[in-house]
């Protein structure tokens, strides 16, 4: 028989949580989520996060910024795909909406038209219809507004 687990002092939950959110922005569900993992009793809980958010480790605005940054740049997600995921991510909706507003609009629309003509120049076997339909997919997919979407497509064809 295996001995009992020793659960961690508020101390070292903290400390563990320091590093956890040291080397990558992390939101407050992300946090809880850790905390029930470490198994740390759940009347800390709320001290510990306070504890993380007064020595600046935790800052939901600043993993929101990050977030919507890494995805748009590096997966290139639209701004709705980024939102869904942050919603998930129990992120506030002010802190979304600052997240979205620091995506440039003039990059954001280069590389939507990028992605556009990159996927309806893919489909050239297809007749005019059906790129144009899979082309729409595709985007929305990814998570660009439909109105957007439809600039692009006028201007690809």
């Amino acid at each position: 028989m295996s001995a009992p687990k020793k659960s961690l002092t508020t101390e070292q939950s903290l400390q563990k949580l320091r590093h956890y959110c040291g080397y990558q922005e992390r939101c407050h569900s992300e946090v809880r989520d850790k905390l029930f993992r470490l198994e740390v009793a759940k009347k800390d809980h709320d001290a510990i996060i306070a504890s993380l958010i007064e020595e600046g480790y935790l800052n939901e605005e600043r993993f929101a910024i990050a977030f919507a940054g890494g995805k748009f740049r590096v997966k290139q997600w639209g701004k709705q795909k980024i939102k869904h995921a942050l919603l998930q991510k129990k992120v506030s909706e002010y802190s979304i909406n600052k997240a979205l507003s620091k995506i440039e609009s003039d990059e954001y629309g280069a590389v939507l038209k990028k992605l556009g003509e990159v996927k309806y120049a893919s489909l050239n076997q297809q007749q005019w219809a059906t790129r144009k339909s899979k082309t729409i997919d595709y985007l929305l997919q990814r998570g660009f507004e439909p109105e957007l979407i439809n600039e692009v497509l006028e201007a690809v064809e």
